[in-house]
């Protein structure tokens, strides 16, 4: 049976693609950093790995697990925000968004790309965002974070060509998960937008996507639109709007 590793499994995207894959007849390893994984896994027949993917020891746990198995659909989906002004943030919080949504995934794209390479097949997924296209006001290093991922992941899906393994990038727009909550973003107008897209539709076509070794996937026309305006239009005209929908109501 081949052997699927997601993070960021415990809800939202993850768990949608970790319930896909399980469909699929994939096996599965899911990920998280909190004690949900455990039921979300059990009820799916999957793994659970409680771990911390900002951390060494969280990395490593991962590692030991997958031990000498090989990874064929790896899907590099953990990641976490941060709200409110870059200045006003807990330099504790701020680190762990960088050291989850970047190091997290390159901790382990790195070693599971590379067996990857050697036997040479593969299918790699990272959950970037169209907010990697947007300068990020008042959620600077979030959409700071996304950017790399979306860049790193088309980078790195042509250093791969031939290769037999894909990088497909997922980027999706505002998707109806617990993210808002968990980054602080309820008191802001993208927080208490109400037609956030369906999880369970936005991981089906990253997962699609991802079995056809495509490099991107955007999923929705609006998303797709936003994703446009935001490589046309000027930046600071980007960042002004951004301002309105992710600034703090009582700022």
């Amino acid at each position: 049976m081949t052997l699927a590793l997601v993070t960021g499994a415990s809800s939202g995207i993850g768990l949608e693609l970790a319930r896909i894959a399980r469909a699929d007849g994939h096996e599965v390893i899911a990920v998280a950093n909190e004690p949900a994984i455990h039921q979300a896994a059990s009820d799916l027949g999957a793994e659970a790995i409680q771990a911390d993917l900002a951390t060494t020891d969280g990395i490593q746990a991962v590692l030991t697990q997958v031990a000498g198995r090989e990874v064929d659909l790896l899907m590099l989906n953990a990641g976490t925000g941060l709200g409110h002004g870059f200045l006003d943030q807990d330099p504790d919080a701020i680190d762990h968004v960088v050291m989850t949504n970047i190091l997290g995934v390159l901790r382990l794209a790195h070693p599971l790309g590379r067996r990857m390479r050697d036997r040479g097949q593969g299918r790699i997924l990272i959950t970037g965002s169209i907010a990697g296209f947007m300068p990020g006001t008042y959620q600077a290093i979030y959409n700071a974070s996304k950017a790399f991922l979306n860049n790193f992941a088309l980078g790195w899906n042509e250093e791969l060509k031939g290769t037999g393994v894909t990088v497909t990038c997922l980027m999706p727009g505002l998707t109806d998960t617990a993210f808002f909550e968990r980054a602080g973003l309820l008191d802001t107008h993208f927080g208490q937008m109400k037609n956030k897209d369906d999880p369970a539709i936005v991981a089906r076509s990253g997962y699609d996507a991802l079995l056809a070794g495509r490099a991107q996937m955007t999923p929705g026309l609006r998303n797709k639109a936003q994703a446009t305006l935001a490589e046309i239009l000027p930046a600071g005209l980007v960042a002004k709007a951004h301002r309105q929908m992710a600034k703090p109501e009582d700022e």
